[in-house]
């Protein structure tokens, strides 16, 4: 069973999912995510998989009925789908050549705009979750596509700030955003012809890459061929970074910031970016979020971006360098 509870305290909905408690943790001899197990097909390159426990349905079930005139629900429409990167279960997403990395980027691009289609979605959120720090019970390398019925909170307020920042200077907050950092210079990661992967100013994880496009664009449908083979090369090129900070698999999550859907038209005001959320603050050390991160979004980085960002840079050049790019 799924449902969307209303928190009128933040005016956000809560998925209630209690199906998904029943999701499994992968067996040690088997994984539905490779060939022959009659799950997937014997022979693809990347695969879309319909989730088997989805937070949300197209055919959802009716909410329990315990509303109020003060506490609203209502049922949890959308899409749930796993995105499988590869055949192989040990090949992660920086293992992958570009050539691959690009075909992951045209089935992202290609279910962004099918789920679009269905006029009750409001926002299709492309993600990753990787590394048991970040909950992964599936280890097979994947991502996942939440297509929502409503527009998330964060999304909410990031999308308002833009629209604020354009109102009152006629810029994108994100286009300043890239001048800024193309100006100080210390925080840039790296970049190629079409995008800048830098930890932005404010971020509150010590490695919270932000990858943005440099051309003012909205979604992964307005780029170009060439432009979505540059995006799989710095995806390449930014989680082999982190795999070679500490010299193990990094853990993240990366979550794929876009337009929203059958809603408001945003193109004047928004960019598209994508933004990491690694949760090592040290090879052995968690930066988590505790009371005041969760109570009061009151965010709190334990290390100053100018000293991650040449360590990550650094690891950079020792990836490029395993890989013969040096």
């Amino acid at each position: 069973m799924s449902e969307l509870r209303f928190n009128p305290l933040l005016r956000d909905w809560t998925i209630v999912a209690s199906n998904r408690q029943h999701r499994p943790h992968l067996p040690k001899d088997y994984c539905p995510f490779c060939p022959g197990s009659g799950k997937v097909p014997d022979h693809y390159t990347v695969w879309k998989y319909d989730n088997d426990f989805p937070a949300l349905s197209p055919n959802p079930s009716e909410p329990d009925p315990v509303e109020t005139s003060l506490y609203k629900a209502k049922k949890a429409y959308g899409k749930c789908e796993v995105i499988l990167y590869s055949p192989d279960h040990y090949q992660t997403l920086p293992q992958l050549s570009v050539d691959h990395i690009t075909e992951l980027v045209r089935l992202w691009t290609d279910r962004f705009r099918e789920l679009a289609e269905d006029p009750r979605h409001e926002y299709v959120m492309i993600f990753e979750n990787r590394g048991e720090e970040c909950g992964v019970t599936m280890p097979h390398p994947h991502g996942q596509i939440y297509a929502y019925s409503y527009l998330p909170l964060k999304i909410k307020t990031e999308l308002d700030s833009c629209k604020l920042h354009y109102k009152e200077t006629g810029h994108c907050l994100i286009c300043d955003m890239n001048e800024e950092e193309k100006a100080f210079a210390r925080r840039i990661v790296t970049e190629n012809e079409h995008f800048l992967a830098y930890i932005p100013y404010f971020t509150d994880y010590p490695y919270g890459v932000f990858i943005v496009s440099k051309s003012h664009k909205t979604a992964l449908t307005d780029f170009s061929s060439e432009e979505k083979r540059s995006l799989a090369a710095i995806l390449k090129e930014v989680t082999g970074a982190m795999d070679f900070l500490y010299d193990r698999l990094f853990p993240y999550m990366m979550v794929v910031h876009q337009r929203p859907v059958n809603g408001e038209d945003v193109e004047d005001y928004y960019h598209f970016h994508i933004e990491f959320y690694p949760p090592l603050r040290a090879r052995d050390k968690i930066k988590y979020y505790a009371s005041s991160e969760m109570g009061a979004w009151a965010a709190a980085n334990p290390r100053a971006v100018e000293e991650t960002a040449p360590e990550l840079r650094e690891a950079l050049k020792r990836f490029l360098a395993k890989e013969g790019r040096s």
